[in-house]
């Protein structure tokens, strides 16, 4: 038995085959602890009746008009209740075979699982897919709860059958918690109160062992991660980094690792809205400060330095395949793992799981629904640990870049690539298999247009797709080369020439090279795309208006109460472009909808120089990929 102790919040998941009786044993332990509000009951009380049943328990989690339609569970529904020796919260996940990913998203945070079994009909396929999913994603309390055994006359004969068949099934579970009990959720048999129809049963009901179960872990154990999610800057002399702490605690001095640069410093302050903390611990919210001024942006991560996560763009993962189009080896995808996006492709796939018999077949593909080890190779170095270390550092997903749907759940194995071949240090060979010749793309527009934006989201899917591309922002710039330039019109135009030059050095040598400044004069664009034949101008367009009211970094404010001068829009002109090649009115328009406008323009850029000058152009996607979601 788990281990009883300190009795806090709980956070556990239904799972198990179809019509196994999920939903209706969280409908039995809500209304018997008195977790469902009046109105609630009455909605489901009337919904029974139309069913021509008394009261049908099922329905309070089936929220969904398709769900009660169909009578089964589709997307993951939470529920929270709680007695008088602990909080729980609840998720019901879907057991339908197509649903699967919404159970793996009811896993990826629980602590224990109920697996739910129909005595009639034993352990099913899906009953053992869920059983090693649970595994997988690092739950180690498991109770399988036989359900509805008051339509096999209470049969112990049969539940042995099943605890048995169970225990050779998940023989792999080494040092998993497994707890047995029969129960019937329709009539609530042993799963608040006791069962007088089932004494040969002498252990817990379901509620008193949810209630004495301790799955609490130590964070003494688990290393500092903190994924940078925003920078804030309130003030010209405040710098903070925003996110929530992945794992472990952080306090004031504790000294750091920023990564990917792996500069050291220590952490000056921790702040919880306007409250200024001591320390702070996963899965707290927190803006930090820093004793020195580090360049972090959204996807950096400030670690501990005495337990460094491994660096490395190849390793070997498993991975639940969730969507119907199948893996593909060597295609593009986009791995996010906490603010971390990265591009990556799936080299080889290693082996398939056999949910039959829990055992590793030969595989070169998975199909919607597979579970398999594979070894991925990303453009950049991704910082994990393996999952059953640290379930925060070993989780992501992969992303189909062309969609943006979730394709995948991945967890790092134990086994992991340290370091790719000699030949492949620095950049993945099987990324970048050919790239057009450079391009220059210049993101204009007033501040708080939404320039920053779109460029990036345009990064993302070229990376996605093999081109070499990179990003030059209009603030990095003035920064990092031109903080010797002031805002004149003069140090203005100096500033954007500067930017061009740099472009230009590096889409001569077939980057494509994505500028974001303001730029506000007409006469220095022109003088670029005069000097410059591979160019695209993308005019950002939001009235002045809704920058102002957007106003990310406060400074429309900062220029109408007078601290700035020679704001652009306000006190300094903006001269928008006559005849840009893409306008993106970010005022109505969706940023998928301008991403999808802008490749659109970049393909027909090539696809034209091509017709044009039998230039061959030879991305890693076909061109009707390229196209992504702008075909």
């Amino acid at each position: 038995m788990c281990p009883a102790g300190p009795r806090g919040l709980l956070r556990f998941l239904t799972a198990g085959s179809v019509d196994d009786g999920k939903s209706t044993l969280i409908g039995r332990l809500l209304y018997e602890s008195q977790g469902i509000y009046e109105d609630q009951l009455d909605s489901v009380r009337k919904a029974s009746q139309e069913r021509g049943r008394q009261i049908d328990l099922s329905l309070v989690t089936d929220g969904l008009r398709a769900e009660r339609e169909q009578a089964i569970t589709i997307d993951v529904a939470y529920r929270y209740f709680s007695t008088n020796k602990r909080k729980f919260i609840i998720a019901d996940t879907p057991g339908h075979e197509e649903y699967t990913r919404n159970m793996v998203t009811g896993a990826s945070t629980a602590d224990l699982a109920v697996l739910l079994v129909d005595a009639q009909k034993g352990l099913l396929p899906q009953t053992r897919r869920h059983a090693y999913i649970i595994w997988l994603l690092g739950i180690r309390c498991v109770v399988l709860a036989v359900n509805k055994m008051d339509l096999t006359g209470y049969s112990e004969q049969v539940f042995s059958r099943i605890r048995n068949e169970f225990e050779e099934c998940t023989a792999f579970m080494k040092g998993a918690q497994k707890h047995f009990i029969p129960i019937s959720a329709l009539v609530g048999e042993n799963v608040v109160r006791p069962s007088a129809n089932i004494r040969w049963y002498t252990g817990p009901t379901l509620l008193e062992l949810l209630e004495a179960i301790d799955v609490e872990d130590s964070l003494d154990d688990v290393a500092f991660r903190f994924p940078v999610q925003s920078v804030i800057r309130s003030s010209p002399n405040f710098r903070g980094y925003a996110g929530q702490i992945a794992s472990g605690t952080v306090r004031r001095q504790q000294e750091v690792v920023a990564l990917p640069s792996g500069h050291r410093t220590r952490i000056r302050e921790i702040m919880l809205y306007k409250q200024s903390l001591q320390e702070a611990s996963s899965p707290q919210s927190v803006a930090l400060t820093l004793e020195d001024h580090i360049d972090l942006g959204r996807g950096d991560m400030l670690v501990d330095p005495r337990k460094m996560p491994a660096i490395s763009n190849r390793f070997i993962a498993e991975l639940i395949w969730m969507s119907p189009v199948p893996l593909r080896t060597n295609a593009l995808y986009l791995l996010k793992q906490h603010t971390r996006v990265l591009c990556c492709s799936i080299s080889n796939v290693l082996d398939q799981c056999d949910i039959h018999r829990f055992s590793a077949k030969a595989a070169n593909i998975l199909e919607q629904n597979d579970i398999g080890r594979v070894e991925i190779e990303t453009h950049q170095p991704m910082f994990f640990e393996p999952y059953s270390a640290n379930r925060a550092m070993g989780g992501f997903i992969l992303i189909d870049p062309g969609t943006n749907d979730t394709i995948a759940a991945g967890i790092v194995s134990e086994q992991v690539i340290a370091k790719a071949d000699e030949k492949n240090r620095g950049e993945p060979s099987s990324l970048l298999l050919g790239q057009p010749a450079g391009l220059i793309v210049w993101f204009t527009g007033l501040s708080g247009a939404g320039k920053s934006t779109i460029c990036n989201a345009v990064y993302i899917e070229l990376l996605a797709q093999g081109f070499k591309v990179e990003t030059l922002d209009g603030d990095v710039i003035r920064n990092k080369l031109n903080n010797d330039l002031g805002f004149s019109p003069e140090d203005r135009r100096e500033n954007i020439r500067r930017i061009a030059f740099v472009a230009q050095l590096l889409a001569k040598h077939g980057i494509i090279v994505l500028v974001a400044a303001i730029s506000p004069y007409r006469d220095v664009r022109a003088e670029i795309r005069r000097s410059i034949p591979y160019f695209l101008e993308v005019y950002v367009n939001a009235p002045l208006k809704v920058c102002e009211q957007r106003d990310p970094k406060g400074l429309y404010k900062r220029a109408r109460n007078g601290e700035i001068a020679g704001f652009t829009g306000i006190d300094a002109p903006y001269q928008p472009p006559l005849l840009p090649e893409v306008e993106c009115k970010t005022d109505r328009e969706s940023v998928k909808a301008c991403t999808a406008r802008v490749h659109s323009a970049i393909f027909d850029f090539f696809v034209s120089r091509r017709q044009s000058s039998s230039a061959a152009i030879h991305p890693t996607a076909s061109t009707h990929e390229f196209c992504g979601s702008g075909k």
